[in-house]
C-alpha cells in the first residue's frame, strides 16, 4: 500500500490545500494529513481545531486521514510506515524553501521521498497567510476556504480591530 503524508500548519486549511490533497489522494491508497503542532509560527487557530476544521472536509476521501505531529516530520513519516511526503508548490517562490527543506528530509531519512504537486492556478496565489489577512479586516474569504473554515475565521476575528 503506498501511503504519503501531507504535512502542514495549516492555519487554516485552503482550497488550495484541498486541492494539493485531492491530487495526492488520486495518486496514493493512504494519505495522512499532517497538522504541525507547534512549527515556529504563532497559529490562530490551535491544532485540535485545525485537525476539525479540515477532518469536516476529507469526507469525499475515505482513505484520508488528518492527525497532529510535533518534532521531525520525516521521523514521524518512518513512525507511520509512509513512502511519501507531499508538498503543494503555488509558485516560484515556494521552491527554494521546499526544495531545500526536501534536500534535508532526504539527508535525514533517504527512504522517504517528497513529491511537489501543483495545484491549480485558481489558487496559486492563495496562502493561509493572506486568507487571514482579509479576514481579519471583514473580507469575505468564501472563495479561498470552505464554508466551516470561513465561519470560525468570522468568529476569530469578530470584535478585533
Amino acid at each position: 500500500m503506498r501511503h504519503c503524508i501531507y504535512p502542514g500548519t495549516f492555519d487554516p486549511i485552503t482550497y488550495g490545500h484541498l486541492d494539493v490533497l485531492a491530487r495526492a489522494a488520486k495518486l496514493f491508497d493512504k494519505v495522512t494529513v499532517a497538522v504541525a503542532e507547534s512549527a515556529g509560527k504563532a497559529p490562530l487557530f490551535p491544532a485540535a481545531q485545525r485537525v476539525g476544521l479540515i477532518a469536516a472536509n476529507v469526507a469525499p476521501w475515505p482513505h484520508v486521514s488528518v492527525t497532529t505531529f510535533n518534532g521531525l516530520l520525516v521521523e514521524f513519516c518512518m513512525a507511520h510506515q509512509a513512502d511519501a511526503i507531499i508538498r503543494g508548490l503555488r509558485a516560484l517562490s515556494d521552491f527554494e524553501f521546499e526544495f531545500n527543506m526536501a534536500l534535508m528530509n532526504r539527508h535525514l531519512q533517504p527512504k522517504i521521498e517528497t513529491l511537489f504537486v501543483m495545484p491549480n492556478e485558481q489558487f496559486s496565489y492563495t496562502s493561509s497567510t493572506l486568507v487571514k489577512q482579509v479576514a481579519k479586516f471583514g473580507g469575505d474569504v468564501a472563495h479561498f476556504v470552505p464554508p466551516n473554515v470561513a465561519a470560525e475565521l468570522k468568529k476569530a476575528f469578530a470584535g478585533k480591530p
